[in-house]
């Protein structure tokens, strides 16, 4: 798609409601739409409004492995309460346990999201026009500079939160009654790993002893 016309989209997308937003993809790319949560702190945003909009469709979920017990039990109640279709995925085996016992969170954290969370998702990609995920900007300098929507790889990537502010976060979460991620409360901010993940504003806790900043999938 060319600048121009991006910029023009963009432009009246920013104008547009979030429900508005997402039920425009969703109507115009139907089953060629990829949506994909992580269950994360803000996770419940995205979710709450596809359970508005068309329950049915496919949320794609990856299983790491070495994700916190609260953030899989979280995952089911937000399933129950919600009644949304999530698709489990899982790395390749022999990947993870090379991960394991190489601990590569440590010694190589980009390879170990590589082979844990971006491989996994790749094949799920084949087939579909736009995905659709729930970035929000302030959430670090990366999520700041990216669109409501952009092209890259041949895939439209949708960031219909991308423009909302901390306290627009909260006033959703309230006005709906939404549950907040168990971790939340103790000081996590953002929810990852359990290897990479530790208490911190923003994504200040992940990865807090590198310059990684994202797992790699939205790069």
């Amino acid at each position: 798609m060319k600048t121009v016309q991006m910029n023009r989209i963009n432009k009246s997308l920013s104008a547009a409601h979030n429900d508005v937003r997402i039920a425009h993809i969703l109507n115009k790319y139907r089953e060629k739409v990829l949506i994909t949560t992580s269950f994360g702190t803000t996770s419940a945003l995205l979710i709450h409004m596809i359970s508005r909009i068309r329950p049915n469709h496919p949320i794609h979920f990856i299983n790491t492995g070495y994700l916190f017990p609260e953030t899989l039990k979280y995952k089911d109640q937000l399933i129950e309460r919600y009644g949304i279709n999530v698709i489990d995925h899982t790395p390749d085996e022999e990947k993870h346990c090379l991960s394991k016992e190489k601990k590569l969170w440590n010694s190589n954290p980009d390879l170990c999201c590589h082979y844990n969370k971006v491989k996994p998702l790749e094949k799920v990609k084949a087939g579909h026009k736009v995905w659709i995920s729930g970035l929000i900007g302030y959430q670090n300098s990366y999520r700041s500079g990216l669109e409501i929507l952009q092209e890259k790889d041949d895939l439209y990537r949708f960031f219909p939160l991308i423009d909302w502010t901390a306290e627009m976060v909260d006033e959703y979460f309230e006005s709906f009654g939404i549950p907040r991620h168990p971790l939340e409360r103790f000081g996590y901010d953002s929810i990852g790993c359990i290897h990479c993940t530790e208490k911190g504003t923003g994504r200040d806790g992940r990865w807090s002893d590198s310059d990684k900043t994202e797992c790699g999938l939205h790069l």
